[in-house]
């Protein structure tokens, strides 16, 4: 028996992933002492590019039931997979592109970038009818 998944299926996975891709960069390169007894309140008093990180990373698990939630609707639906996998795929990769501008802190172009994988989001929801 063979298993396979559809691409769309894997950009779910993705998508789940980008979070704790966002919390290792708000970490990444910090040799100094980080509280894991208290690691919210240690993300709280970071500053910079590193608590950008760290609202990259809220964001992303804020915005991941959504998308999840529209791919199994549209996969339920009966959604062309090629469609839904090309949706799914253009929201995985625009919120890498987000992820990225947000950590860079080019709020303007980060937020265009959200609004546009929003809108990717929804035509998921909507690709299967």
């Amino acid at each position: 028996m063979s298993f396979s998944l559809p691409l769309a299926y894997w950009c779910v996975l993705a998508a789940a992933l980008l979070p704790y891709a966002s919390a290792y960069i708000a970490k990444a390169g910090n040799f100094g002492p980080r509280d894991n007894q208290a690691p919210r309140e240690w993300g709280a008093r970071q500053s910079g590019w590193r608590a950008r990180a760290n609202g990259a990373q809220a964001n992303s698990f804020e915005g991941l039931a959504f998308f999840i939630g529209a791919v199994i609707i549209a996969h339920q639906l009966g959604a062309a997979q090629s469609r839904l996998d090309m949706l799914a795929a253009a929201y995985v990769l625009l919120r890498i592109v987000y992820i990225a501008l947000y950590v860079k802190g080019a709020g303007a172009a980060r937020s265009a970038v959200w609004a546009l994988a929003f809108a990717v989001n929804i035509a998921i929801l909507f690709v299967g009818r």
